[in-house]
């Protein structure tokens, strides 16, 4: 199975994934119709279907102008703003699509209607995973959130992470504040920052590379709680506290 990255706007990725050796793609998180068009026509490509994680405008801005000229299902989260889905979804159901089973895991945190997309070895998390790093917490709760994050580490190692922009740089120079200490997560810092001189692609991660780099996913080992509650000036009660300080000091820094 391929997945193809198309860049939107300064930072959004839009994945197309090829699941066979025929044109046909499914579109994740079309926030902008221009590039997707570009892409379709150049190979020649149909639309499958349409896969939304959440109701945010540059993840669903695109879905209405490429329905008008590649009609094909949408699959979105239940209870959600968007109006173009037409095949809503919950935790623990399933979407068959071009031979491939993908698992719908109800993600919420970044926003309540966030839902991610899983096939084995593949994840398609938008907003709620980053590499190095998760998006802010618009309409959830921590404790929400960490369940969330708690789910997609249970994932296997070498489930590939496509989230939905290219943070990662950013990402890994915060979460070195919080482990100065993590040698994984410096020699990763510094491949990422030559990828980005010559403008590579950082995605896809890897499961096992985020548990071991992303203090978002590391909220319960003893270094990011040490740094967490030093941050704060007090101590932490539970997962959730620690997530939480984590949160605001990267919203802050």
């Amino acid at each position: 199975m391929r997945v193809h990255p198309i860049k939107a706007y300064d930072d959004n990725y839009i994945w197309l994934i090829q699941p066979g050796s025929d044109n046909t793609v499914i579109v994740v998180d079309p926030g902008d119709a221009e590039p997707v068009k570009d892409w379709l026509k150049r190979h020649d490509a149909r639309v499958d279907s349409y896969f939304i994680t959440h109701h945010h405008w540059d993840h669903t801005d695109g879905l209405e102008p490429l329905l008008d000229g590649f009609p094909a299902p949408v699959f979105g989260p239940r209870d959600s703003r968007i109006k173009a889905i037409d095949h809503p979804l919950s935790e623990g159901e399933q979407v068959q699509r071009l031979g491939k089973t993908f698992d719908v895991l109800a993600t919420p945190g970044h926003t309540l209607d966030h839902i991610s997309f899983h096939h084995h070895g593949f994840l398609f998390c938008g907003d709620t995973l980053f590499s190095g790093g998760c998006g802010r917490m618009f309409e959830g709760n921590p404790e929400m959130y960490v369940e969330s994050l708690k789910k997609l580490r249970r994932l296997p190692g070498d489930t590939r992470v496509f989230c939905a922009h290219e943070y990662t740089q950013a990402n890994l120079t915060f979460a070195k504040l919080v482990e100065p200490n993590n040698a994984v997560l410096h020699s990763y810092l510094e491949k990422i920052k030559l990828m980005r001189q010559q403008q590579q692609v950082t995605l896809p991660s890897s499961m096992q590379l985020e548990l071991a780099i992303n203090p978002f996913l590391r909220f319960d080992q003893t270094a990011v709680i040490a740094a967490a509650e030093e941050h704060a000036g007090q101590s932490l009660n539970g997962d959730a506290e620690v997530f939480a300080t984590i949160r605001q000091w990267k919203d802050n820094a």
